[in-house]
């Protein structure tokens, strides 16, 4: 939702880059280094049990919780309202839907972060706060480069 809402300064896209790059390296490094620890220790066919076994939770978890964000966006639109907690809780849930089906523990922890409720509510109250601050200072930084008008004149003689 971030990439959605970045201002077209580059300054702000470099900064997403540097966050996006490593985690795209480091991320599956620790994938399969968690992968290889537990079937360590609790062997290769129950990691893929394990594996299995959250990714039809999450399944069951998120088709769910679609219904219910489902549910609740028809109900406003009929009392003419703007489903927008529902949108963007079916964002978190499309997130949350991809990192479960994903096999990795790591990916499952962010995963389940986005379908449980709770969890989910935190992190909307963080992108509120989060994005209220951007927009904040974004329309600040505009004013600022907005301090002359453009226009055109004619002399009348």
């Amino acid at each position: 939702l971030y990439i959605l809402c970045l201002p077209q300064n580059l300054k702000h896209k470099k900064s997403l880059m540097k966050f996006l790059l490593p985690t795209f390296i480091v991320l599956p490094i620790l994938e399969i280094y968690t992968l290889i620890e537990v079937g360590s220790y609790i062997g290769a066919l129950n990691t893929i049990g394990l594996i299995a076994l959250t990714a039809i939770l999450g399944l069951v978890m998120l088709r769910q919780q679609g219904f219910k964000t489902l549910a609740n966006a028809t109900v406003k639109l009929q009392q003419f309202k703007i489903p927008t907690e529902e949108v963007v809780t079916g964002f978190f849930l499309a997130i949350g839907g991809v990192l479960l089906i994903t096999p990795g523990f790591i990916t499952d922890i962010f995963g389940f972060v986005c379908l449980l409720p709770f969890s989910r509510r935190i992190l909307l109250k963080f992108l509120n706060l989060t994005f209220f601050r951007w927009s904040e200072s974004s329309s600040q930084v505009n004013n600022r480069e907005k301090d002359w008008i453009e226009g055109e004149y004619k002399r009348e003689e």
